[in-house]
């Protein structure tokens, strides 16, 4: 996505922009969603083929389930990854916050689940705030910055569990049913993911302050001196990110029944992958959630079709790193093709 700031006059973040034509970079992220989309059918059809139980219902809504924990952590991690940042303490804040929901649930289960749903929701948006905070003030590099919070966040959860697991016959049942319940068909986790898909998606494609986030990725410095908040912005990038992965963790403790301490490990890489294969580039300022969240969707049905197809696992890893190479090649391809159109622009204006 290519955005261009606009210094004549202020505008009002929250009024809705309009897109005047389409980019080459744009261009490329849908031609990128469609090859998605498509290698996700191909896939489907293979292993539907190999074993017709792979697009049985109970298997397409385990696929989901699974699908929409990872979703919302992208969503979260494509707003920080388009400031040119990135966030490695997601999968931790997952495990705490899920550990904090059940906590909450176990010792208190005459309280209504949405105090759980607090619970766990407020500890990933205080995590997130430290993130941002740090990050903000501390002059010290996302990536370094997270790498730290990712270890401190899975010890404090490792010393608030003590050793022990909150299983599901020590959780109300009403918070149980939070991760098999359906309205009109599709799992209420999934339908909690969609909107937070569409509501981000489309907050960072046609309101001011989300296409700054742009801005920010694409030039800090430019967009610093076109008057963005870019400290301001990066410290709500970095809190919602934190909020979503609080979500996806109240979302895991319902899903599962069973957490500890070691809830959520790994999911930072997938979620990075997830992102980087749906087209948010690692440099920021390009990206959607809704490519991410293909990203996201195709990961998830790889580590559950590859099983079924017999495939060791080691293949299974290689074939996600390859996806990631062939992501990253493609973005390179894509910023290079978008300079040779800037100077040929500029050669034609001169």
């Amino acid at each position: 996505m290519s955005i261009t700031t606009d210094v004549s006059a202020p505008a009002d973040p929250l009024k809705p922009v309009q897109k005047d034509g389409t980019s080459l970079v744009e261009k490329v992220l849908r031609m990128r969603s469609l090859g998605i989309l498509a290698a996700l059918i191909v896939l489907v059809a293979v292993t539907t083929a190999k074993n017709s139980g792979f697009l049985s219902s109970q298997s397409i809504r385990d696929l989901l389930l699974a699908a929409s924990i990872v979703a919302v952590l992208v969503v979260g991690q494509t707003v920080v990854m388009i400031t040119k940042n990135i966030d490695l303490s997601v999968g931790s804040i997952l495990g705490l916050s899920a550990f904090a929901a059940g906590s909450v649930m176990h010792s208190s289960p005459d309280l209504p689940i949405v105090v759980g749903i607090f619970a766990g929701v407020a500890v990933g948006a205080v995590c997130g705030v430290v993130n941002a905070v740090l990050v903000r003030f501390g002059g010290v590099p996302a990536l370094v910055v997270t790498l730290g919070t990712m270890y401190i966040f899975r010890g404090v959860a490792y010393f608030w569990a003590g050793g022990e697991q909150i299983t599901a016959d020590e959780m109300p049942g009403s918070f149980l049913d939070l991760g098999t319940a359906s309205i009109v068909g599709i799992p209420v986790l999934v339908l909690i993911a969609l909107v937070a898909i569409a509501v981000t998606g489309t907050y960072l494609g046609r309101y001011r302050s989300g296409r700054d986030l742009y801005a920010i990725g694409s030039n800090g410095q430019a967009a610093e001196l076109a008057g963005i908040a870019v400290g301001r912005r990066t410290l709500a990038a970095f809190a919602f990110s934190g909020a979503m992965a609080g979500i996806a963790g109240v979302m895991f403790a319902a899903r599962f029944g069973t957490v500890d301490a070691a809830a959520g490990t790994g999911y930072e890489l997938n979620v990075i992958a997830a992102c980087v294969v749906g087209g948010v580039a690692v440099v920021g300022g390009i990206g959607t959630i809704w490519g991410a969240a293909l990203g996201a969707l195709l990961l998830t049905t790889i580590n559950s079709a590859l099983p079924v197809l017999q495939i060791d696992q080691f293949w299974q890893q290689a074939i996600v790193g390859a996806l990631i190479l062939i992501a990253i090649a493609a973005d390179r391809i894509a910023a290079v093709r978008a300079a040779q159109q800037l100077r040929k622009r500029s050669a034609h204006v001169e």
